[in-house]
């Protein structure tokens, strides 16, 4: 059994992609989702928020309009959103995916009971598009969707095993930090969650749980409610 009844996934986009950071990875899908599906099966309801960096990143063009370019990375979170409902569905997983921005050709608009009926029935729900405004992370799109879904925990899947108190790739005196408060994060100025979404989470006192999505089986004991990575709260 999950420790947790309802959880809100955010796995960037770089989770599903190739060798060189762009495209998508088809093993990289369908092991992230075996995963999803073993967890699934405990009884825990699974929504996700995942990342388009895989394919647009705006800060790759510097002199574009903001407003634009993020339009483009949201864009960039519907392809990684179909790719990891096809693949669930071909694994026999019911799934859902539903756009801020509406596209109804190819995705349910974001309507909140909707969404939680489809909780209930056992289906995963993948929200793309982040919060469908210019301006915000997926990461604040995660926190936004969290809270309002009334997810137990956010979790956050990083390319490292937690938060540090630096850049472990750049400091090698960087410690880990194993637990910490929600205005300890901010004071600090940390980098590894966006510092909007956390502010979010605080306001709604809802935990997030940092972990490296590198090591074996992290998913699926993330979101069955193993405590590992770090704890902000």
């Amino acid at each position: 059994m999950s420790k947790y009844k309802r959880v809100l996934l955010k796995v960037s986009g770089e989770t599903l992609s190739t060798e060189n950071g762009y495209g998508i990875d088809q093993n990289k899908v369908d092991l992230l989702c075996d995963q999803l599906i073993r967890a699934h099966k405990t009884g825990v309801e699974i929504g996700i928020v995942v990342g388009g960096g895989n394919i647009w990143r705006g800060r790759l063009a510097p002199e574009m309009d903001r407003t634009t370019a993020d339009h483009m990375g949201m864009l960039a979170t519907v392809i990684n959103a179909l790719a990891l409902q096809d693949a669930l569905e071909r694994k026999g997983v019911p799934t859902r995916v539903q756009t801020a921005l509406e596209m109804p050709r190819i995705a349910e608009p974001y309507i909140l009971r909707r969404t939680i009926r489809h909780l209930e029935k056992g289906r995963i729900v993948i929200f793309g598009c982040g919060t469908g405004n210019p301006y915000f992370s997926t990461d604040s799109g995660a926190a936004l969707r969290a809270c309002e879904i009334h997810a137990d925990v956010l979790l956050m899947a990083k390319n490292i095993d937690g938060i540090y108190t630096a850049d472990p790739k750049i400091d090698k005196t960087a410690k880990k930090i194993e637990h910490m408060s929600y205005l300890e994060y901010i004071q600090q100025n940390l980098k590894a969650v966006d510092v909007a979404a956390v502010s979010m989470c605080n306001d709604y006192k809802l935990p997030i749980v940092a972990f490296g999505i590198q090591e074996k089986d992290s998913i699926y004991k993330a979101l069955t409610g193993e405590v590992f990575g770090t704890r902000i709260d």
